[in-house]
Parts: structure tokens; C-alpha cells; sequence
């Protein structure tokens, strides 16, 4: 067994260490090592298998080809970045001037860049504000307007979203109390009046994300519920999809523009939902409440890093996104992709055949809406190697067959999906 030492002299781990760090290489050559004392590998191949083992990068997380057919996948990370935002993201990596001003040379106003970005992309909102996520959002909500006192809700808006994270216990963890009004399937503006009273923090309104409930059904808009702000009851809307302006592909998605023109008071959303950009929370609104918000205590422990911010006023003044690209792709291009990669495939002697598929949009975000596309059909055999090669290709299984959805893959990219599939058919 060649002693450790010997092996991190090579220059090819030295050229590596400088790169991903020692501990990185190091754990690389004791798994050769192992390798060797199960009788897997011969010793003098123990700097060659060091090489081959070591990851792209020195974080554990790995690109990934997203061909389920779900636009924004909160397992994949949901929005991917578009150039312009990734650009922006490496280029604040260093030292930046965040809060400083460099033509007085004084202290400036923390990501003042996107701040104006977002005002800018949604005029109807008096202020805006930023914080790490939408769950952070409404906790600073919460927190500042309702903190023993109580936040009137409607049943049928007490929802759970993933990972079992419940919006209900979200808000009672900031010491503020739910009023719960009306039923499951009916709410009307009569039980929120009789709600409404000294102990009120604000009317919160929950956009169900996530699902949808048919038949014997009533809620209350916010045009209605804007009434009560008469009475001095702000009225809060929780968008989630973080739309800031109408998309005609989703009309029943509710956007920030709109929301606040109907009379919401404030609204938070998410930043890398349908807006395509990093994970963020957006608080947009009146300025009073906003103002409030951005000075209390709290919100200097959910406020995002200089990345974010980047990332966030890239992705606001740059070309449209990824995720706006894939729900606009044209399902005859995406079929006439499909078959030119079917037919490659079929001519390597892969069992490879376009079908017809349909994507959703994902991410909590225009639940029961189908986007027409396209896929690869493959045997279900290669869902595994495929999920596991390099780069990794997640796709969907559906009736044995595994299908490989292109309307969230750049076109530039089919070439990476063909060699890939080929690769794992031998």
C-alpha cells in the first residue's frame, strides 16, 4: 500500500488540493486505499483512482438535468438562475460594495441596487423589502403586526405546503393568535367583519398554492377584503408563486401588481418560484407597514447575503429566465426536438421513441394547469444510471417507461442528454 503522503505528492492532487482543498483530496485517496485493501484495485493504481474520484468542485451539490417535466422542482432546487443573475452572483463573491457608497465613501443603504430593481417591477407597491425566504416574509409579518394579537384567516386557508410545513404553526410561533372564520369550502366577507375587532393584527389572505377545492365553494377576494383596511385592519395577501405581474399562461395565479392595485395592503411571495431568480422573500406594499418591518430586531436575523441581492437585481433588470423561457417553449419545437433525439437514439439501437407529455409549472405554484411538451420514452431500467451518471438526468417514470420531458431543458443542451443516455444503453 503506497504510504499517503507518497500519493498526495502527485502533482495532478497537488494541482487538486489548491483547488477543491486537502480535505477533499485526501478523502479521495483513503477511498483508493480501501479500494485496494478489498482487493478492488492495485496499489500502483492508487493516484489514478484518486484522480478519477475527485468531484467537479469542492461542495457536495451537483448540476443536474431537469427532465421531470415539473418547471420548478423544489427537490432541484426549483428556479434555476439565468446567466445574467449567475454573473452577477459570482461577481459580488468578493468583497462589494453592499453597503457602502463609493462615491462619498459613507455607509450606504444595505442592496439599495435591488431594492429599486423590485420597486421598479412592481410600481403599485409604495416600498419593498427583502428578506431570506416567503416563510420569512410573513414571519416578520406576523411578528410585527400580530405578536399577542390575533391574525383573522379563513379555514379553507390553513395550508401545508412540503416537508410537512404548516403555514398555521408558522404563525402561531410568533407569539401571535389565529382567528379562524368561516368553513373548508366557504368563507364569506360577513364571517371576516364579525372577526375583525381591537385584538386584530391583520387579515391574512393564503393563496392555496398547492391544490385546489371544486364544487360547493366560496372565498372572499381581496377587492372585498380591502374594506376592512377602512376599519384599520391591514389586509395581507401571501401570493406564494412570487408572479409580480400578470401571466396570461396562468390567469388564475395571482400576481403582486394586481394584488396590491385590488387593495392588499402588503403582499410576500417567493423570489425563486415564478420569478426565476435566488430564493428570497419579497414583502411589497404600503410604506408605513414596510418601514416597520425593515426596523424591527428580527429582521436583521432574516436579511439575505450579498448573493442573493445580486442574483435577485440580475434576475429583475436581466432577459427573461430560465423559467420563463420553459413555461413560453413551443410544444412544436419541443416535439420536433424530441424526435430528432428519439431518432438518434433508435439509429445507436436504443429503444428510444417522442411521445407526447405534459409539465407542470411546480414549486407550489398554478396547481391543476398542464403545459402541453414533449419527451424521450426509454425502458425504466435507465432511470437509475441516468439519475446517477455525470451529469446526473432526473426524469419521470410513468407506466414502465421513463420519460425524459424537454420543456425545462435549453435546447443547448440536448447534445449533454444524448451522450448521456447513450453512455449508460451500452
Amino acid at each position: 500500500m503506497p504510504r499517503t503522503d507518497v500519493v498526495l505528492a502527485d502533482p495532478r492532487l497537488v494541482a487538486a488540493e489548491g483547488r477543491l482543498g486537502r480535505t477533499v483530496v485526501k478523502d479521495a485517496v483513503a477511498q483508493a486505499q480501501r479500494r485496494v485493501r478489498q482487493g478492488g484495485l492495485d496499489p500502483e493504481e492508487v493516484a489514478d483512482a484518486a484522480v478519477a474520484a475527485l468531484p467537479p468542485y469542492a461542495a457536495s451539490l451537483r448540476a443536474v438535468i431537469n427532465m421531470t417535466g415539473v418547471l420548478v422542482h423544489t427537490n432541484l432546487g426549483r428556479a434555476p438562475l439565468s446567466a445574467a443573475a449567475t454573473e452577477a452572483a459570482v461577481a459580488a463573491a468578493g468583497f462589494t460594495d453592499v453597503e457602502f457608497d463609493l462615491d462619498t465613501g459613507a455607509r450606504a443603504r444595505r442592496g439599495r441596487g435591488a431594492m429599486e430593481a423590485l420597486a421598479r417591477a412592481v410600481p403599485a407597491a409604495e416600498d419593498v423589502h427583502v428578506v431570506n425566504n416567503n416563510a420569512a416574509a410573513l414571519v416578520l409579518v406576523a411578528t410585527v403586526l400580530a405578536a399577542g394579537r390575533e391574525i383573522v384567516i379563513s379555514r379553507g386557508e390553513l395550508v401545508e405546503i412540503g416537508d410537512g410545513f404548516r403555514i398555521p404553526d408558522l404563525l402561531v410561533s410568533t407569539g401571535a393568535r389565529l382567528r379562524e372564520v368561516g368553513t373548508t369550502n366557504r368563507t364569506s366577507y360577513a364571517d371576516y367583519l364579525a372577526a375583525v375587532g381591537p385584538e386584530t393584527g391583520f387579515v391574512l389572505k393564503v393563496h392555496p398554492s398547492n391544490f385546489r377545492v371544486e364544487g360547493f365553494t366560496g372565498s372572499v377576494g381581496i377587492v372585498e377584503l380591502a374594506r376592512l383596511s377602512a376599519l384599520g385592519v391591514p389586509v395581507v395577501a401571501d401570493i406564494g408563486s412570487g408572479l409580480l405581474a400578470r401571466e396570461p399562461l396562468l390567469p388564475g395565479e395571482p400576481d403582486a401588481a394586481s394584488t396590491l392595485k385590488a387593495g392588499a395592503d402588503l403582499v410576500t411571495a417567493s423570489g425563486d418560484k415564478l420569478l426565476g431568480g435566488p430564493q428570497a422573500g419579497l414583502l411589497l406594499g404600503r410604506r408605513d407597514l414596510v418601514e416597520r418591518c425593515r426596523r424591527h430586531p428580527l429582521a436583521r436575523a432574516l436579511r439575505v447575503d450579498k448573493l442573493t441581492l445580486a442574483a435577485l437585481e440580475a434576475t429583475l433588470r436581466g432577459p427573461a429566465t430560465p423559467v420563463l423561457e420553459a413555461l413560453h417553449a413551443d410544444p412544436g419545437t419541443l416535439r420536433d426536438r424530441a424526435e430528432a433525439l428519439a431518432a438518434k437514439l433508435a439509429g445507436a439501437g436504443v429503444e428510444a421513441r417522442a411521445v407526447a407529455s405534459e409539465a407542470t409549472v411546480g414549486g407550489g405554484g398554478a396547481p391543476g394547469v398542464t403545459l402541453p411538451s414533449a419527451a424521450i420514452s426509454l425502458p425504466e431500467r435507465l432511470a437509475a444510471p441516468l439519475r446517477t451518471g455525470a451529469p446526473p438526468i432526473v426524469g419521470r417514470v410513468e407506466r414502465g417507461r421513463l420519460l425524459l420531458d424537454l420543456r425545462s431543458v435549453p435546447a443547448g443542451l440536448d447534445g449533454d442528454v444524448l451522450r448521456a443516455v447513450l453512455g449508460v444503453s451500452g
